[in-house]
């Protein structure tokens, strides 16, 4: 069995080989993963470092051995006339060769800089017509995708079905035997009949199929739309990866993906994850000595400015991806149930098959026997030998069900276009159904269940809380703690105003300094920069090392109060003197701190320390003997509706769990506002949960309803108890780096679309663009419509497949003739597969859907309600069928030589009409009202409608070529009441409990 996500290629390649029984692999297999096509992109990535090397070791030997002139010497005319000093494949080089030779020949990177005429300061300065230069110079940061495949493509792939082009040898046949034996046009009826049933299926097949790759190729181009922080124009500024320009300058951070090749300006302890380019987990440390920098990568600690040299696919990412293709995504749960269930119901259909072939022909047989004329055949027995066969060959084409595991893609592609529209990003089509079986969400609090908007609205600066005066020597340690230890910056925009820049914690906080009258930038000029450690949620805390403009050296920290707290031993008192801590002190600053929280204030704490002068930069920042300066309160309202969102969960059988690095008293009043924490709920914080035993742990977790004060492994931990010691189906959120590891752990992974990182957006299946928890409720919401409606489309083929077999089965053995042709089969077919999966798997959500209890990990797909509603209904239509063969000649007067058309005519049209009403009934396999909103789903409604214009086209205008005669209006009725009688019995079948 396959994992919902994860699977290995083994598991993936045990299930693709006990489907054996398949019609057309391509199509079949054609949204799922490439095992082979993956696998060497992994071994390409593994071997990229060395290729690489062996590239330049080839190059330079052919320098060497040519006597090659020097880099500046060959600038082609066109980057000299424009002013530029290094070309476009020479700038490649320098980050691609590694090579610290040819980077000091061009001057370092402020040569480069200048070679590319920029300034590591404020960026490229250009106008329209400079930028349209640069990039016909040195190209634009995109990269070159595979040609999308054309409609003609498909349509070749719909035709490898193996039992279509027997079909078509039929008719080929038929048509030359029936040519020889009637003339044209008469003998050529039966075959072109079955041509234009061919090439009908195919050419809807393929259309329903392109629609598919069109969404999902939209789809793939949402999900590498990034955005990255750039200094352009003087003005630091948010552009699209695809904008930058050799030139630019680029702020990197924790998380960031490294959008172009590049060359390190200034930053403070960088560590890049090169192992999407070159298979090394072993992260490379990027600083003034080693200052390269590659697309693709990955910043894992540290934050950097950055000056990007080579765009597109002149990067070493883009070199690479030139030579791979995609390996597609692993098949999905269900649709490895659902090509289980085709290949065991295709093997059963070629028994049927086959065996039906063997009864019409024993029974052609013996009544030549009967007739004494076994070794007299004619053209007319070589056709009716062909049509037996054609029957045979189009029940394997009914009755193995190739629309199931299709059916999931195309609800899929339905409900993650439509999920677009409802700020949701599905990066991996598994977590849409895995979504519909949640049973426990884990949510981040701050920017998920809160807006993100953050405010200081309460402050105890100097023990005082909310103190109108503070003391210049205070504040003044106070402005500069704010403005230099910070991940944020003030700057003035294109309209001249001032903007704050960062993370919303770092904006609220430099909004308080600019409120006490600081100047960011006089701060920063003032002092020299040392060491920076930033804030990562382990030590839930940040720092910097200054050097002092009057001489001297200072850390500032910044961080989770409690912790920071713990580690001052002194405190600025109401006069601005630094004092010693006592225990009465403490605990003022303690209820200070819980005083915050219990407002549902996030509280941070701001302390500094005064050390040696001989400090080195390699030094750790001290984790002790700090001065406390003060501690804010922040305020982050609860997003609007998100306490009805909780209820909504809570509804429908999911638990909702706050996991959060805040303080426990905030994170408790917050839970309580949202209505996750209720009276018999547990909270418990990060370091409480991790000391627990097994025991103790199995006993608490689900009770456990906010979790505070935890770190990644926290996370990981309660998610992976959640998953394999309870059974959880959990869905968790994340936006940092250190959430991944969670992230790939739960059955789905919500990353933050506005808060979350690149890693964490990497690692999750579903992107939330708005960051809302709200939105998360509403994908929950589109992955059980997913499943309900896969399991309505299951059902009603299912119906389908057994009446069709039983009927031509039954019929072949009873009389020695089929009562439905190879062209009535045909269009039973497609009604039945791509035209049912269109009405039936692309019905919206609506809010029943939240009020039934989740499937869980181990719940049925084909439930005994879909058993009880298929052989009901089979046996229905199947006694309709057989009333119609035994008793419709003489209940409609039929006597004539065209009687046994007329009623292959009824019988065939009862069991269309049979379909279509069992359509409309699948809609609701429990609910009787199968008709609320259904004119809202237009696709419904049309599929229906069409189905129905061409079935009286098909009956009373291509007699010729489908073997109907046209009916009378009382036959019309008839089969239209046949088709009726199916809801009132819907409705009793659904009234027998299971």
């Amino acid at each position: 069995m396959t994992q919902p996500k994860h699977s290995s290629d083994e598991a993936l390649k045990r299930w693709r080989d006990a489907c054996g029984f398949v019609k057309n692999p391509k199509r079949r297999f054609r949204f799922t993963a490439n095992i082979e096509k993956r696998n060497e992109a992994a071994a390409m990535r593994r071997t990229n470092q060395k290729l690489r090397i062996a590239v330049l070791v080839s190059k330079a030997a052919f320098h060497l051995m040519n006597g090659a002139e020097s880099s500046s010497d060959a600038l082609p005319e066109e980057f000299k006339e424009a002013g530029f000093g290094i070309s476009a494949d020479d700038a490649s080089s320098i980050v691609e060769s590694h090579n610290p030779e040819k980077l000091k020949s061009h001057g370092g990177v402020d040569g480069v800089a200048k070679q590319l005429k920029t300034s590591t300061t404020n960026g490229l300065a250009m106008d329209a017509k400079d930028l349209t230069l640069r990039q016909q110079l040195y190209g634009t940061n995109e990269f070159t995708e595979r040609e999308q495949r054309s409609f003609w493509v498909f349509v070749f792939e719909a035709l490898q079905d193996m039992t279509l082009m027997v079909l078509a040898v039929c008719a080929f046949v038929s048509l030359i035997v029936g040519i020889a034996t009637e003339g044209w046009p008469m003998g050529a009826h039966d075959g072109l009949g079955i041509v234009a049933s061919i090439l009908l299926v195919v050419f809807v097949t393929a259309t329903s199929d392109y629609r598919q790759s069109l969404q999902f190729r939209d789809l793939d181009k949402e999900k590498k739309k990034i955005s990255i922080q750039v200094t352009r124009n003087g003005y630091r500024q948010k552009l699209s990866i695809y904008e930058l320009l050799p030139g630019d300058i680029v702020h990197l951070g924790i998380g960031d993906q490294v959008p172009a090749d590049g060359l390190f300006l200034s930053g403070f302890a960088v560590s890049i994850d090169e192992s999407s380019l070159t298979g090394e987990s072993e992260p490379v440390k990027v600083n003034a000595e080693n200052p390269y920098l590659l697309s693709g990568t990955k910043v894992q600690d540290g934050s950097c400015k950055m000056l990007v040299v080579t765009v597109g696919m002149r990067t070493q990412w883009g070199k690479l991806m030139a030579t791979l293709t995609e390996g597609g995504n692993d098949e999905t749960p269900l649709q490895v149930k659902l090509n289980g269930v085709a290949t065991i119901i295709g093997k059963i259909g070629l028994l049927f098959a086959i065996v039906t072939f063997a009864v019409l022909v024993q029974k052609l047989f013996a009544s030549k026997l009967v007739e004494g004329s076994q070794w007299s055949w004619s053209g007319d027995d070589a056709l009716l030998l062909l049509e037996y066969f054609a029957i045979a060959v189009t029940i394997v084409v009914v009755a193995v069900p190739e629309g199931l595991p299709l059916a999931v893609t195309l609800s899929l592609a339905f409900a993650m276009k439509k999920m677009m529209n409802d700020k949701a990003l599905v990066r991996n089509l598994a977590a849409c159904e895995t979504m519909g079986s949640a049973t426990t969400i884990c949510s981040d609090k701050t920017g998920t269940l809160t807006t993100n908007h953050m405010t200081v609205v309460k402050s105890c600066i100097c023990m005082n809380v909310d103190s109108e005066e503070i003391p210049e020597s205070a504040k003044r340690i106070l402005v500069q703690s704010i403005f230099t230890n910070t991940g944020g910056e003030v700057v003035v925009n294109k309209d001249g105003k001032r903007e704050i820049l960062g993370s919303p914690t770092d904006t609220a906080i430099l909004e308080f300094g600019l409120s006490l009258g600081g100047d960011f930038q006089t701060e920063r000029q003032s002092t020299k920069v040392l060491r920076v450690e930033p804030f990562n949620s382990t030590k839930k805390q940040m720092g910097v090392v200054l050097e002092l403009p009057e001489g001297g050296v200072r850390a500032h920290c910044k961080g989770a109060s409690e912790i920071v707290l713990a580690a001052c031993d002194k405190a600025i008192n109401e006069n601005g003197e630094v004092v010693a801590l006592d225990e009465e002190s403490v605990n003022r600053l303690k209820s200070t701190i819980d005083s915050f929280a219990g407002e549902a204030l996030r509280t941070l704490c701001l302390a500094y320390i005064d050390l040696e002068s001989g400090f080195s930069a390699e030094t750790p920042i001290p984790s002790n003997g700090y001065t406390c300066i003060g501690i804010v309160g922040i305020k982050d309202p609860v997003r609007p509706g998100v306490k009805e969102s909780v209820a909504l969960c809570r509804s429908a059988g999911i638990t909702v769990r706050m996991v959060t690095g805040d303080n426990i008293t905030t994170a408790k009043a917050i839970a309580r506002e949202c209505g996750i924490l209720t009276d018999d709920g547990i909270a418990i914080e990060g370091p409480d949960f991790r000391e627990k035993s097994l025991k103790e742990l199995l006993e608490i977790i689900p009770k456990i309803q906010v979790m505070a004060r935890s770190s990644p492994l926290d996370k990981h931990m309660l998610v992976r108890h959640l998953r394999t010691t309870f059974g959880e189906v959990v869905a968790v959120t994340g936006d940092g780096t250190n959430d991944a590891p969670a992230l790939h752990e739960a059955d789905i992974g919500l990353a933050m679309g506005i808060a979350g990182t690149e890693v964490a957006k990497e690692s999750a299946d579903v992107i939330i663009l708005d960051d809302n928890f709200s939105t998360i409720v509403t994908v929950a919401k589109w992955g059980r419509s997913v499943y309900v409606n896969i399991q309505k489309f299951v059902q009603f083929q299912l119906t389908v497949n057994i009446v069709a077999l039983i009927v031509n089965f039954t019929s072949a053995c009873l009389t020695g003739s089929a009562p439905l042709t190879a062209v009535q089969l045909l269009w039973v077919n497609m009604i039945m597969d791509t035209l049912g999966a269109l009405a039936l798997a692309t019905e919206p959500p609506n809010d029943e859907l939240m009020k039934r209890t989740p499937v869980g990990r181990k719940g049925n797909f084909i439930s005994n309600v879909m058993w009880r509603n298929i052989f009901g209904q089979a046996v229905y239509q199947f006694v309709v069928i057989w009333l119609l063969q035994s008793k419709g000649k003489s209940f409609f007067g039929l006597d004539g030589d065209d009687s046994d058309l007329i009623l292959n005519t009824l019988i065939f049209n009862s069991f269309v009409f049979c379909q279509l009403f069992n359509e409309v009934n699948s809609r609701e396999m429990e609910k009787v009202d199968v008709l609320d909103g259904i004119l809202k789903n237009k696709v419904f409604v049309s599929v229906i409608a069409a189905t129905v214009f061409f079935q009286v086209v098909i009956v009373e205008y291509l007699g010729t070529f489908a073997n109907t005669s046209p009916l009378t209006a009382t036959q019309w009725l008839f089969n239209v009441f046949t088709g009726f009688l199916s809801m009132p019995i819907a409705v009793f079948l659904k009234r027998i409990p299971v």
